[in-house]
């Protein structure tokens, strides 16, 4: 759970501390929401509210500065001068959200952004910056120069490129007609097959009811991170964000988002960017969720049980767990909301949702309560978006990647499905495709059985965590003690461990697997040497410490001297160790940046043996390796080999990913273009 920052935590911490016994005894007896909230606010103080919003040392700065806005301007035109147009639209778009409304700061950084953009061949991008600059009141006397880009502009764009996407439709979800909501005591609400549903088939498809941009993460180690470069609502990658008008922070892909944003959150959120810094990521998709809704919403789901389809209904009978979360934690969480609800009270009316007779006070009690029940419920329910991060230069010809958290989200129907350590589903996101939306869509990653329950992922998968700190990590965070088949399966193979392999090769022998024994120390099953545990973990670090090495020389262009350090650690680990399937994929990636196309090949196939070990045969992890080895075999012209794989390939990262994921798309170019050349 993200928490708020540190400073925040201690002063709520010291705040408990100093409370009355009597008053601590009352609130760690109070479990209904709305009385903790009720409680917290009772002693929660504008001093506490003004003291949130400074809480967080070294938080970005929200406020418009015509003097920050000028110095971006002028690090853009370095990074122009050198010729570097992504690092200059990126600093030009920096000085674009400080800038003050209509200031000539705001008119002369658009219209350097958009030379850059020019630069980078983005002629629509570039387009609506010129016209941007003119609107933001670009001097008259430098107009020409514009008038210029624009002409050149508009001669490298056909007339269809230049119309604009509508707005996004409101959050919907769709759900497979084979699936079915079942409740059970033992399993609360989950979803279960209605009848066979396909490996590969959609189950779920849904749009978050709210969701907020995880800032901070740098890009190849530059000063900007995601917060910069995509869109803080749909999360689509911009080179062109369109600023806020109130705040030097929030910045979106496009108007329309801009201005969904602003209808459904962004106008109330706005003024407190230092406070939502410091109370984190959760506490403000908590508030998000409270505000998008509105007073009349929260009413209603509050005091009936009317509308059980309706979306935010779904998101309000989720389970907060709150009788289960320490009363320390419980006070953190309802202050930091009352704080909120403090500041936004004092800037006027809430949610103007068909409020109800009453004064606003109360309207802003009422959605300070059911953030508080959001930021419980969102300890369970919160769910990661995820998107695959290359690794290495753009331009490298076969690239690793990982997976980057990019949000967090609430998606109602989605919190419906039940933890399973190895689960039936798989999860995609689509982030501004179609534009202005983010969506999951859940597919089944092997068939399901008529009765079979619907399962995902929390986090402590099967191959990549033992039994019993899976248990472990889902009894903290969730509360529950996992009994899915790959837990149960596990509880009998404890008794079998004895005799297992390591996965590490004897150092003599090199080739025979270190076998583990009573008492902590593994023996070699050819030579009958013995390696401590610690002789064990040492060897490990050392091959880790070399892949590092290794990977930061990639990086800087050195592929020979890290085939040099891979080769040493090379032989150290059987071929299914998880750590092998790095190494071997790490000297493919230094193979293939030197042109070696049969050396990197080979060791892709090295890398997917030990990928499918860990993950399973039918994984997307063994699909993005199969991927990775048709590119290789496609760039080595070795065309039977491709045209073997790409089948292969292409079936896996279908049924995890969907038909039209760009891996499958250029699975299929590769596939034409190799047939027609055996023409």
């Amino acid at each position: 759970m993200d928490l708020p920052c540190l400073p925040w935590q201690d002063y709520v911490a010291q705040k408990w501390a100093g409370l009355e016994p009597e008053f601590k005894e009352h609130f760690t007896s109070l479990l209904e929401i709305e009385d903790i909230f009720k409680s917290a606010l009772s002693v929660t103080t504008r001093d506490d509210a003004c003291r949130l919003g400074s809480a967080c040392a070294g938080q970005a700065d929200v406020h418009k500065d015509a003097e920050e806005a000028a110095r971006c301007k002028e690090r853009g035109n370095a990074s122009f001068r050198d010729r570097k147009y992504s690092d200059a639209a990126l600093h030009y778009s920096q000085g674009v959200c400080f800038a003050p409304p209509s200031s000539e700061h705001l008119a002369l950084c658009y219209a350097n952004r958009s030379a850059a953009l020019y630069h980078l061949h983005h002629y629509q991008e570039a387009l609506d910056d010129v016209e941007a600059a003119k609107r933001s009141g670009y001097p008259a006397h430098l107009l020409h120069k514009l008038e210029k880009r624009r002409s050149q502009c508009v001669a490298h764009l056909p007339s269809s490129d230049a119309l604009v996407a509508a707005p996004a439709a409101p959050p919907t979800s769709g759900l497979n007609p084979h699936a079915a909501v079942s409740v059970s005591p033992e399993k609360g609400r989950h979803l279960v097959a209605a009848k066979r549903i396909s490996a590969g088939e959609v189950i779920l498809s849904e749009r978050p009811y709210g969701c907020v941009l995880i800032p901070g993460a740098k890009v190849a180690a530059d000063m900007f991170g995601r917060e910069c470069r995509r869109c803080h609502r749909c999360l689509s990658q911009t080179s062109r964000p369109v600023p806020c008008g109130g705040c030097a922070y929030s910045r979106y892909c496009s108007s329309a988002c801009q201005t969904l944003a602003w209808e459904e959150h962004h106008r109330w959120e706005c003024p407190l960017g230092p406070h939502l810094q410091a109370a984190g990521v959760m506490s403000q998709l908590a508030l998000r969720v409270a505000l998008t809704a509105g007073v009349e919403d929260v009413h209603a789901a509050a005091e009936s049980s009317e509308r059980p389809d309706h979306a935010y209904t779904r998101v309000f009978r989720l389970l907060h767990h709150a009788a289960r979360q320490s009363p320390g934690m419980r006070f953190l969480c309802a202050v930091t909301v009352a704080a909120l609800s403090l500041q936004l009270a004092a800037r006027g009316p809430p949610p103007p949702r068909a409020p109800l007779e009453g004064d606003a006070g109360a309207e802003w009690r009422l959605l300070g309560s059911a953030a508080l029940r959001h930021l419980l419920q969102l300890r369970c329910n919160a769910q990661a978006v995820v998107t695959l991060q290359h690794q290495g230069p753009s331009d490298a010809p076969v690239q690793s990647s990982q997976e980057d958290r990019v949000a967090t989200a609430l998606f109602p129907t989605l919190s419906l499905l039940n933890h399973a350590c190895c689960p039936n589903t798989s999860l995609a996101f689509s982030l501004g495709e179609p534009p202005g939306v983010v969506a999951v869509t859940v597919r089944a990653s092997r068939s399901v059985s008529p009765g079979q329950e619907v399962t995902h992922c929390y986090g402590p998968h099967s191959s990549r965590m033992a039994a019993r700190e899976r248990r472990r990590l889902l009894l903290e965070q969730y509360y529950f003690l996992c009994e899915c088949a790959a837990c149960v399966r596990a509880e009998g193979e404890q008794v079998r461990r004895e005799g297992g392999t390591s996965g590490l090769l004897c150092a003599e022998c090199k080739d025979s697997p270190l076998t583990e024994e009573a008492g902590g120390h593994l023996k070699c099953s050819s030579c009958s040497r013995l390696v401590s545990s610690s002789e064990v973990t040492r060897r490990l670090q050392e091959v880790q410490q070399d892949l590092d090495l290794a990977l930061d020389l990639m990086e800087r262009q050195r592929p020979a001297e890290a085939l040099l350090l891979l080769a040493r650690s090379d032989g150290t680990l059987a071929e299914t160790h998880p750590l092998q399937g790095q190494l071997a994929d790490a000297m493919a990636r230094a193979h293939a940046t030197m042109g070696q196309w049969r050396h990197a090949a080979a060791h892709v196939e090295r890398s997917a043996a030990a990928i499918a070990a860990q993950f399973g045969e039918e994984s997307v992890e063994k699909a993005r390796q199969l991927f990775k080895l048709a590119q290789l075999h496609f760039n080595g012209a070795a065309t039977s080999s491709a045209l073997a794989v790409i089948p292969q390939a292409r079936r896996l990262l279908r049924r995890h990913c969907g038909p039209n994921c760009a891996e499958v798309q250029e699975l299929g170019a590769m596939e034409d273009c190799l047939r027609q050349s055996c023409q």
